[in-house]
């Protein structure tokens, strides 16, 4: 019996909710976090100098930060315990200034005598090269093309030289000069900026805010004590094996080297170079084996057995994610992304643990 269209009783049929078009869907929260991803991408690299000078002010105050506590506890009030502990972190860094200045000088005093023997020694392997060049070039003749081809060079004076020099010394002369003050205020007002850091979250998610700064600062505290220990212990490795080999300026070279090696994967070549330019005039070819030998030895055993030691339990990245992050962070900072990549990296580890959608990345990034 067909159904009369007039039945008041009949029950309509559910219509479904028309669609928003504002409502987000997957698709625009993907473009977000793209643009996101790239705005910030844009703000790190055109920003760097800024980012640079905040990340190390921050490093700093979590470096003085134990110091300023024992002053503390001889009822100094806080803003007088953090004055004492960078003032005389910053007399520290004058005195290391001065001492390596003068050595510095008193190896520049002898630097003609070094720059005869590098002569000597390299002028050998040019002579090789250019007669291997000459082969060549029998060889292969030159086109015809080629040779009456005028190439013109346009050289630049001086003057620009000097002056770019002089406002890139100028901009980070002015940079460096607001660590010490940040890093007063950084320690100063810290409790004020974890508390009100905090309470920008939810109630409920405060507790995990708190214990992820939490985990951050011993990080942070943790790789840099860490690290100094590390180069301290190379440092002095290399000056005993330097001075038994009668290597000039051992005690300062030995650790110029052995903080050197700290530098990632480019330590081991960086720590050879002032060991090895020291020797020439002074050691035959084993005596160079054998700085090459020492630098590598000592590089290779803080990898593996001091590295693990002091700082494998609170980094936690894997060798594919420090890779990563230093190809990033150079590229991104040069020489200082370097020198904080590794910390930067394990920082966001420890954020992306403490949230629940961010923990499959965490146990990528981890070990």
């Amino acid at each position: 019996m067909a159904a009369n269209p007039l039945d008041l009783n009949r029950r309509p049929t559910a219509v479904p909710p028309p669609q928003v078009s504002g409502q987000p869907n997957r698709g625009s929260h993907l473009a977000i976090s793209i643009l996101a991803v790239v705005a910030a991408g844009a703000a790190l690299y055109f920003a760097q100098l800024v980012f640079i000078v905040l990340l190390v002010s921050l490093l700093l105050a979590f470096v003085l930060e134990p110091l300023t506590r024992v002053f503390e506890r001889i009822r100094l009030p806080r803003f007088l315990a953090a004055l004492l502990a960078v003032m005389l972190f910053m007399g520290a860094v004058g005195v290391t200034f001065y001492f390596s200045y003068n050595k510095a000088v008193s190896f520049a005093s002898e630097l003609p005598h070094y720059s005869g023997e590098i002569k000597k020694v390299t002028e050998k392997f040019r002579r090789q090269a250019q007669t291997l060049r000459k082969s060549t070039q029998q060889v292969m003749p030159q086109d015809a093309t080629d040779k009456n081809t005028v190439k013109v060079k346009q050289e630049s004076s001086w003057s620009d030289h000097l002056f770019s020099s002089l406002g890139t010394a100028t901009e980070m002369v002015f940079s460096a000069s607001f660590v010490p003050f940040l890093a007063y205020f950084m320690l100063t007002w810290k409790e004020h900026s974890r508390r009100c850091g905090v309470m920008m979250f939810p109630t409920e998610q405060r507790s995990t805010a708190y214990a992820t700064m939490t985990a951050i600062g011993e990080m942070v505290r943790g790789f840099i004590v860490g690290n100094f220990l590390v180069g301290v212990f190379i440092g002095v490795i290399s000056t005993a094996i330097f001075g038994f080999m009668g290597l000039p300026y051992f005690y300062f070279v030995g650790f110029i080297s052995g903080f050197l090696s700290l530098v990632p994967y480019l330590g081991v070549l960086l720590a050879a170079v002032p060991p090895l330019l020291t020797g020439v005039g002074h050691l035959h070819s084993s005596g160079f084996l054998l700085i090459l030998g020492t630098v590598l030895g000592l590089h290779l055993f803080a990898l593996n057995v001091l590295y693990p030691k002091f700082l494998g339990s609170r980094l936690q990245l894997n060798p594919l994610t420090v890779t990563v992050a230093l190809l990033f962070w150079g590229w991104i900072w040069g020489a200082m992304g370097l020198i904080l990549a590794i910390p930067m990296t394990a920082a966001c580890k420890i954020v992306c643990d403490h949230i629940e959608g961010l923990r499959p990345l965490g146990v990528w990034l981890g070990e």
